[in-house]
């Protein structure tokens, strides 16, 4: 389904399902990110659904809680077929801040908003494919994406992602764009989230 114009970089709340087909697979992803194989197999068939909550507040820790109100962005990924949840808690200030989930193991990563000149990677800028007018000027500055980066503490994987909004077969979707990098391996994906509300 369509994401409504009220749906912004800047207002992400809601339900989303994950549009299997109009995505690429996550398996080489995956693979560079060391799960297993039935485990991978397992991701591959389940269809993923993100609850998301996105608000202003203090920063979370290690950030001074004393400082000005930021974003936070609060998901919770479920999945059909047996397939575990996790929870993921962004604080839009770029500090580290460490995490475990059963799927990944221990990482630190940091997120931030960003402007289309803030993005060098070549597949994260989107070959033009974003939507950059002013309904997607979320930001608190205007800003149109989203950036997160994760790196890996235990197996020495990175993954750098762009959220934004694209028209995807003639219908405006929330989509992401990763790269998922260990040495000289590398795998780009680009997910797509039909919105359900």
């Amino acid at each position: 389904m369509a994401a409504p114009l009220s749906k912004s970089i800047g207002d992400l709340g809601g339900k989303w399902v994950m549009n299997k087909s109009q995505s690429t697979s996550v398996e080489p992803a995956l693979i560079i990110q060391g799960v297993g194989w039935a485990t991978r197999k397992l991701v591959g068939l389940s269809t993923i659904y993100l609850d998301i909550v996105q608000y202003k507040a203090p920063p979370s820790p290690p950030a001074d809680p004393s400082g000005p109100e930021v974003t936070h962005i609060e998901i919770e990924q479920t999945g059909t077929g047996g397939l575990k949840g996790s929870t993921e808690r962004r604080c839009l200030d770029f500090v580290f801040r460490e995490h475990s989930d059963w799927l990944f193991g221990t990482v630190r990563g940091q997120s931030k908003w960003v402007q289309p000149g803030d993005i060098s990677d070549a597949f994260l800028q989107g070959g033009g494919q974003w939507l950059e007018g002013e309904d997607e000027k979320g930001g608190p500055a205007g800003e149109t994406h989203l950036l997160s980066h994760v790196e890996s503490v235990d197996n020495g994987w990175t993954a750098d992602q762009i959220w934004g909004f694209q028209t995807v077969e003639g219908v405006r979707k929330h989509v992401r764009h990763i790269v998922v990098a260990k040495g000289e391996e590398r795998a780009e994906l680009r997910l797509v989230y039909d919105n359900l509300e």
